[in-house]
């Protein structure tokens, strides 16, 4: 099955396995995947992930989602820059989620990282989601 838009994949999968309160969730691996992974694990939205490998260059992730008080943690993740429309931002113009509350997970020249970051890098980039 081909995917257009892994990543927006991916977030569609996490946001339907907390909708049924699923403690883990599976998804195709990929690089890109894998970082604004470690993003949302160093920010403390998602438990941690492991890989599983299946041969021919195949990959999974078992991402292990986090509940608190029986509610999930990612109340909001959605898909900002999509592949028909890039959205782009400077380091002064990078959007903030919630009035600083949540985050925004940008690619930027030095790597996948979450928009504070960014700011502390000063570096701007394509805005990937928000997720608060």
């Amino acid at each position: 099955m081909s995917v257009n838009d892994p990543l927006g994949d991916m977030l569609t999968r996490i946001r339907n396995a907390q909708l049924r309160k699923k403690g883990k969730v599976s998804t195709p691996g990929s690089r890109l995947r894998a970082n604004v992974l470690d993003v949302l694990e160093q920010e403390g939205y998602i438990r941690g992930y492991s890989t599983t490998d299946h041969g021919n260059g195949r990959t999974e992730f078992d991402i292990e989602l986090k509940y608190f008080d029986n509610a999930p943690v990612i109340k909001l993740i959605e898909r900002v820059s999509r592949p028909g429309r890039r959205v782009y931002a400077a380091v002064d113009a990078l959007p903030r989620v919630a009035n600083g509350l949540g985050i925004t997970i940008v690619s930027t020249p030095k790597g996948v990282m979450a928009d504070h970051a960014a700011r502390d890098n000063n570096v701007g980039g394509e805005v990937l989601c928000k997720v608060f």
